[in-house]
């Protein structure tokens, strides 16, 4: 086992009076100022950088270390490093030379919140992230993983005291923060020999994920977080995940996994081991059935087929999805009765699309829809039985493991609750505005006379068919007014009612089916936009990124007819853009994964004609004419566009 510094209690020395040290911002300008003053900067630099207690009282801004306040002038650290580092490589070495023997031998016991301020000071470090030579990057690398080594160690409180602080950085630099954990995980996976089978084993990797756990944890909180995908790592997607997540998964030796530190793992990466999970999953399943077949002669259906009357849509999925519950997790084909057509996507995008333009329609009654978000929620008053929602969370999970997406409009509550997250006034206020505003009103009101100005009691309200039901929160809660000392009592219990106990039966429902086809240990791995993500798509569309994917058949790049093609596109304004994209493919959206992962194809249907162009949702593919002119093209084409619904023409 590798040691990461020799952690001697041992007592930190005096700063004497009248002496020079520590630096501060001050003097370092005024040495670094004045060239005849090179070897007292070199001792100043040296002496504080090497020493706990200097560095220290170096930077502090005079306030007591808090939660809120690490009590450290961070600014004052940058504007040093900066200074230092700007007077060359001899003054830069010294001070390195200063911090690597700080790293190796603290002088303290790190369990005090006072204990930690330096390795906070040390992240400002701009050569952290300095490559120069190969030996100046390797060294550099040495020495941040002492520095990541003695933060993954501290204990847990001292944990809580960094996530709070890394929340109060500016976001250029806690993004900074967060490149430079996987600046150090990718050049230890690309460039030290055998690290990227080794992994498991390796202290620094466990270290820097630790640390990056806690930049995580804080983004979280703040309210300007970065992107999910500035966390994901390129090169932890190059390492054998299949091997990492059953390791993850049974592993009890203490081994170290990415699994376990799953924002570390883009999207794509993410889905990849959810397939190859549901392929285990589904070849567990076949054997049963291989084995039925061969014991009691029964017929075995490698897919997950469904012959669908289209005047009985709702009817015939839900009693097929029920009779075949234990193929959900084969490969789904749909047929049409007494309809020609093979399924190769294209049928099942219609089936979603249709399916769920039924199941969603409000005069169905299942689900409630919000004019101010234009997003919907279980309806507390359906009354549709449990199996309506539970083939509604069954179509979600087969769009997912069929990688489709579907055009439903649920607020990121719903995605959270299936991964049992906690929702909170913020959800409310996304799927309700009007609501979560009041309520929030409420929350902030200071005057003493709540229960005049607001007129409420612990009720909850909701309509129902056009009346009106009262709810109450508490028992005999229509004769319990609202105050000043009561008011974060009813917010909490009105924002769990409204998102939580008043559709528990139809979202248990829901996630029991959703679970039956993406229900496992892989689901673990991701957030609740990522979900999102994976269920509807995104949502920005650049056409010249889809042009850079297109594969033509029958057609170059170059001819006419494909430049007036892109031309036209790039000019459609954004609702044209998005309809295209639908006629092509069957959605609007484009891939949780991003554009760059799709496919997209312009085929050549012949020579110029008075045809409107044609599509193959199937295969995403446009099939064009070479049209005698650009304006021909242009009416042909918003025509087809605009005339086709799904697989048919109005």
């Amino acid at each position: 086992m590798h040691r990461v510094t020799d952690l001697i209690p041992l007592p930190a020395p005096p700063i004497e009076e009248g002496d020079s040290f520590p630096l501060t911002l001050a003097t370092v300008r005024g040495l670094c100022a004045d060239a005849s003053n090179a070897a007292r900067l070199e001792q100043s630099v040296y002496r504080t950088f090497s020493t706990h207690a200097f560095l220290t009282a170096a930077f502090s801004n005079g306030r007591e270390q808090s939660l809120q306040d690490p009590g450290i002038a961070l600014d004052e650290a940058r504007e040093s490093f900066r200074l230092i580092c700007g007077k060359g490589p001899v003054l830069q070495k010294v001070m390195m030379t200063a911090i690597d023997k700080l790293l190796r031998r603290p002088g303290r016991l790190l369990n005090q919140v006072g204990d930690i301020r330096f390795l906070l000071i040390l992240l400002e470090n701009p050569l952290n992230l300095d490559r120069g030579t190969v030996i100046d990057a390797t060294t550099h690398h040495d020495m941040l993983s002492r520095l990541l080594g003695l933060l993954s160690c501290l204990t847990n409180d001292l944990h809580h005291h960094l996530v709070m602080w890394f929340i109060k950085l500016p976001l250029h630099i806690f993004q900074q923060r967060v490149s430079l954990m996987n600046h150090f995980i990718s050049f230890r996976l690309a460039q030290v020999e055998g690290v990227r089978e080794s992994y498991p084993t390796d202290w620094t990797i466990r270290s820097a994920a630790r640390v990056m756990a806690l930049l995580s944890a804080a983004n979280t909180q703040r309210t300007d977080p970065l992107p999910m995908s500035e966390f994901y790592n390129t090169l932890v997607d190059y390492v054998n995940l299949h091997r990492d997540f059953k390791i993850w998964q049974g592993d009890r030796t203490g081994a170290f996994s990415f699994c376990q530190y799953p924002f570390l793992i883009s999207l794509g990466a993410k889905m990849q081991i959810m397939e190859a999970d549901a392929k285990r999953q589904m070849a567990e399943r076949f054997k049963e059935a291989f084995f039925r077949t061969a014991l009691h002669g029964l017929h075995t259906d490698p897919f997950l087929s469904l012959h669908i009357r289209r005047t009985a849509l709702i009817e015939d999925s839900l009693n097929q999805l029920q009779s075949r519950h234990f193929d959900l997790k084969k490969k789904l084909r749909i047929e049409f009765m007494n309809e020609a057509g093979v399924d190769a996507g294209g049928l099942t995008k219609e089936w979603f699309l249709l399916l769920i333009r039924d199941l969603f329609d409000p005069q169905y009654g299942m689900f409630t829809f919000d004019e101010d978000s234009q997003l919907c929620w279980f309806n507390p008053a359906s009354f549709e039985n449990n199996e309506e929602f539970r083939l509604v969370g069954t179509i979600v999970g087969l769009a997912i493991h069929n990688s489709n997406i579907l055009d439903v409009h649920f607020p990121p509550a719903c995605y959270k609750k299936l991964l049992d997250y906690p929702c909170d006034l913020d959800d409310l206020k996304v799927l309700r505005p009007a609501l979560g505003r009041g309520l929030e009103q409420l929350l902030n009101y200071a005057g003493d006379d709540v229960e005049s100005v607001f007129c409420r009691d612990f009720v909850a309200e909701y309509e129902a068919f056009g009346d009106l039901v009262r709810v109450p929160l508490v028992p005999n809660g229509e004769h319990i007014p609202v105050t000043q000392d009561n008011k974060h009592e009813f917010v909490a219990k009105y924002v769990d009612w409204a998102l939580t106990t008043s559709v528990d039966t139809q979202f248990t429902a829901f996630k029991l089916g959703f679970g039956y086809v993406c229900g496992g240990n892989a689901l673990s791995l991701f957030r609740p936009q990522e979900i999102e993500l994976m269920v509807c798509g995104g949502t920005e569309l650049d056409i010249r990124d889809l042009e850079g994917v297109t594969e033509y058949e029958g057609f170059t790049p170059t001819d006419p007819t494909v430049l007036n093609f892109w031309s036209l596109v790039n000019a459609f304004p954004t609702d044209m853009k998005r309809k295209l994209l639908l006629f092509v493919t069957g959605t609007d959206r484009i891939p949780a994964t991003g554009i760059g992962n799709m496919v997209f194809k312009i085929s050549c249907l012949g020579e110029d004609s008075e045809n409107l162009p044609i599509s193959h949702t199937c295969f995403n593919q446009i099939c064009l004419y070479r049209y005698a002119s650009r304006e021909k093209l242009a009416g042909k084409l918003e025509k087809a566009i605009t005339w086709s619904s799904g697989f048919h023409v109005k």
